[in-house]
């Protein structure tokens, strides 16, 4: 279940990455579905990178080296490949300011709304463990957050 909870996390942070990217686009006028097609390109791409370093991190602890090194290859390129080159063309990063109030709106996000309102559902619905997971989770989102605004505030003095 842990791991759902990490790939969860993953693309909540890819979409905050991505509205910024979409605003950015925009501006620069790139065509409507040009956005949204590198928006959910770099959803799959981020995913499948983190979703393969765990099924590597998998198959090295059931000894299967050669599948584990398969799945590190692949996630390293689906990265630092595959995801780069689409953030390069969306225009995904911008000053290190303004990548700090996007990192903290998305915490933000995360913290005051996202993570509560999935405790609060998983709750109600019984699923004790899953809410517990989403709490500790906003947690630490506040802590990034907090982490995050006082580098800005380090940047702006």
């Amino acid at each position: 279940m842990k791991i759902k909870f990490v790939f969860a996390t993953l693309i909540v942070a890819v979409t905050f990455l991505t509205v910024e990217l979409i605003n950015a686009e925009m501006e620069k006028k790139m065509n409507e579905q040009t956005i949204k097609n590198l928006s959910t390109a770099m959803h799959g791409e981020a995913f499948a990178y983190a979703k393969y370093l765990l099924f590597a991190e998998h198959a090295r602890q059931n000894g299967n080296t050669k599948v584990a090194d398969l799945f590190e290859s692949t996630a390293k390129t689906e990265r630092f490949e595959h995801f780069s080159e689409e953030a390069q063309l969306a225009g995904l990063v911008g000053s290190d300011s303004d990548n700090l109030k996007d990192a903290i709106e998305g915490e933000s996000y995360e913290t005051e709304t996202m993570y509560r309102e999935f405790a609060q559902q998983a709750k109600q619905a019984g699923d004790l463990e899953a809410a517990k997971r989403f709490e500790e989770i906003r947690l630490d989102e506040a802590k990034h957050r907090d982490a995050f605004n006082a580098v800005l505030n380090e940047l702006k003095k």
